[in-house]
């Protein structure tokens, strides 16, 4: 069963054997995040969210929503995103994607996303609807 947990204050058990593993792929926004975390930063502020994934009971991935502070309209960026490998093609990307997708659209028409961090970033985005776009520091935009 897939469970999605909003996290708050505290980084969900398995966290840091998240980090390790995107990290081994090449892939740094799991650090990025928990760098930032130790730093203080915390999803509480109105347009921000980080969710948790668990599959199982077990850590399957992380997505987090911040404003998007480069678009010329309220904007909302979907980053921090990782779904373990293992746990990849039983939904979870898509629905972390999904429940994020929604809670955005709740307060803006813009959503965006940098999918440059790996090769199957951008057909997986372009499979929720975003398409390519180079006007912002992002790669691809999802409009209402």
């Amino acid at each position: 069963m897939l469970q999605l947990v909003r996290i708050f204050d505290e980084l969900p058990d398995g966290f840091g054997d998240l980090v390790a593993e995107a990290s081994g792929k090449g892939v740094r926004n799991m650090a990025l995040l928990a760098e930032g975390w130790r730093a203080g930063v915390r999803f509480h502020n109105d347009g921000e969210a980080l969710l948790a994934a668990f599959l199982a009971g077990d850590l399957a991935g992380i997505g987090a929503m911040t404003p998007e502070p480069a678009a010329l309209e309220p904007a909302r960026r979907l980053r921090r995103f990782y779904v373990r490998p293992d746990m990849r093609r039983r939904g979870v990307a898509t629905a972390l994607a999904s429940a994020l997708i929604h809670e955005g659209f709740d307060s803006v028409r813009l959503l965006t996303v940098n999918a440059r961090a790996a090769d199957a970033a951008a057909p997986f985005w372009e499979a929720q609807g975003f398409e390519p776009d180079t006007i912002g520091p992002w790669t691809h935009t999802l409009r209402r």
